[in-house]
């Protein structure tokens, strides 16, 4: 038994070509891939409708248009969007001013709502589309469809073994038939011969792949139109309701409507926070968890519940993220009478690692001076969870658990500006229209307070006392329709591409027929779609198999000639 491997190459996506005319419906077949065309077929502008339609179906410029959606939504990750923080669109345009008027005209500030990008992900769309309905179509087909029958001339096939044996062909094309099935090939019965097929689920692999890149862009386009994503902070002790006046910052899709918010509270009950507290990472975080008694509904049960980073709460296909932490000194005013003005806990905003942070107090109603005249008392205020100690360094914290919390103030009156109408960052104070409070000697007023310390103002104004501490978190409210859809999406691209790259579609056929001395002649060849030692080493190994059925026949010995004696020399 002898067998012959020949090398064929073949690109993934492109149709089996037959080496040689005499394979005919045998090497055909093999893929789903359109023929393509090598220009207008027909004339006008039918002919080149036709030609403009199968070269945006083809899987080149599929692949060309995803390449291209690709790199459209790096400027949609480098430049900010109105979508996401006008304020950063804001400092990036005063950054950027000569770049402002191209920035516009290519929508850059708005990437993926831009025509030049829907424009992309539109003919995406439209070529996968064009290209997975005629291949699954032709699949279907083929499914339905029977093993070709053997070529005239099956030594010309890339793998080949033939031997001699004493079984009729009956015999030998009954135990082929029953082998390959055995192994899960379609089977065939011929005149004089077997016809094989396997590897179906290579095709099918390929066809998953591309439609999961369709789900994954229908899931995309509606995670993007409805999506919702808001920020929250809140104190400990304070709550929070999934409505849209409730959060601090919010953007959504097009399609979205505050209908749409599923309605759900929670109430932060304690926030704890440990950190490495010696070494070279002293200081490090270790563990983030926030413990908060939430309920789903108007007038749901409440259920108690932990959300640690990564670790969000899901309430009704909503996730609730753990975003950051802090520090809210609680202050308390009191004017020239004695009465209280003002007391609440005021949230201070990280500025490094150790939570040094920053903060504005405003008292905007409520107080009247001396002379019995409203007005407004505004501090600026910093403050450091663990402070060096005076002398020993400046407002900087040391470490970010509260050991030794100071709070440094400096005091003004006047006008806040919040009557004006215009939003203001409550983090920080606008002193153009107030007067800092100064000292006797005509220095300003500040001073560092530890808790309950107190800051008297100058001229019987008032005081400022610093009571507590509370601790404050942020969370991340999102609602993300079709990710669900695009991880199923993912997964069945994964699985797809798997059974394209690594399932072989190939097909094996076995003639049988008695030749001129009357000894069965068995003939196997196998074709697969691309260039492969699997086929060569499979046909091998059911050939072996075989060969044990239908044995070579062993050759007749040969008669020697008997030689005459001369009649002379007979005795």
């Amino acid at each position: 038994m002898s067998t012959t491997d020949n090398a064929s190459t073949e690109a993934s996506h492109e149709p089996a070509e037959p080496a040689e005319p005499e394979l005919g419906a045998a090497g055909s077949q093999l893929s789903t891939a359109p023929v393509e065309d090598s220009g207008p077929v027909g004339i006008g502008v039918t002919g080149w409708a036709r030609w403009v339609w199968r070269q945006l179906t083809s899987m080149r410029v599929a692949l060309i248009l995803l390449f291209m959606l690709s790199l459209g939504a790096i400027p949609g990750s480098l430049i900010p969007q109105n979508s996401v923080d006008l304020m950063k669109v804001a400092e990036w345009k005063k950054t950027h001013a000569s770049w402002v008027s191209v920035a516009e005209k290519l929508q850059l500030f708005d990437v993926y709502t831009s025509f030049w990008f829907s424009a992309i992900y539109i003919l995406l769309f439209v070529s996968l589309i064009g290209c997975i309905l005629p291949r699954s179509w032709q699949f279907v087909g083929q499914l339905r469809g029977r093993p070709p029958a053997a070529p005239r001339r099956l030594d010309r096939l890339p793998a080949h073994t033939t031997w001699r044996t004493e079984k009729s062909p009956e015999e030998v094309l009954a135990y082929a038939k029953a082998l390959l099935g055995a192994r899960r090939f379609r089977t065939e019965s011929g005149r004089g011969h077997v016809a094989a097929e396997k590897g179906y689920l290579r095709e099918a692999g390929n066809l998953i792949f591309h439609i999961a890149l369709i789900v994954m862009l229908v899931a995309f386009a509606w995670g993007k139109l409805f999506m919702s994503e808001g920020g929250k902070l809140v104190l400990r002790g304070g709550g929070f309701s999934n409505t849209l006046t409730q959060y601090d910052d919010f953007k959504s899709g097009s399609m979205f409507h505050p209908d749409d918010l599923p309605p759900f509270s929670f109430t932060l009950d304690k926030f704890d926070a440990t950190y490495e507290a010696s070494g070279p990472q002293k200081g490090t975080p270790r563990d983030f968890k926030a413990y908060v008694t939430y309920s789903e509904g108007a007038h749901g049960t409440p259920k108690k519940a932990e959300i640690e980073v990564n670790k969000p709460l899901e309430i009704d296909g909503s996730k609730v993220y753990l975003l950051g932490h802090g520090y809210a000194p609680v202050i308390s005013v009191t004017d020239p009478t004695g009465k209280v003005v003002y007391k609440d806990a005021v949230p201070m905003l990280p500025q490094d690692a150790n939570l040094t942070s920053a903060g504005a107090i405003k008292v905007t109603d409520g107080y009247r001076n001396k002379n019995g005249e409203k007005e407004q008392l505004g501090f600026s205020a910093q403050f450091v969870p663990t402070f060096a100690g005076k002398g020993k360094g400046t407002m900087l914290s040391q470490f970010p658990a509260a050991d030794f919390p100071v709070v440094a103030l400096n005091a003004y009156h006047g006008s806040l500006g919040v009557d004006s109408g215009l939003p203001q960052n409550v983090y920080q104070l606008n002193t153009s229209k107030m007067q800092q409070f100064m000292k006797e000697n005509g220095d300003p007023l500040a001073k560092m307070l530890l808790p309950g310390e107190s800051m008297e103002l100058p001229d019987g104004a008032g005081t400022v006392k610093f009571e507590s501490i509370e601790r404050w978190a942020t969370f991340s409210v999102t609602h993300q329709p079709g990710s669900g859809l695009a991880l199923a999406g993912a997964i069945a691209a994964i699985a797809g591409l798997a059974g394209s790259l690594f399932i072989q579609r190939r097909r094996i056929w076995v003639r049988a027929v008695t030749g001129e001395d009357g000894v069965t002649v068995v003939e196997m060849a196998g074709l697969g779609r691309s260039e492969s030692a699997r086929l060569p080493e499979e046909l091998a190994g059911i050939a072996a198999t075989l060969h044990e059925q239908a044995p070579t026949a062993t050759p007749a010995e040969p008669v020697e000639p008997v030689e005459e004696t001369p009649e002379g020399e007979r005795g």
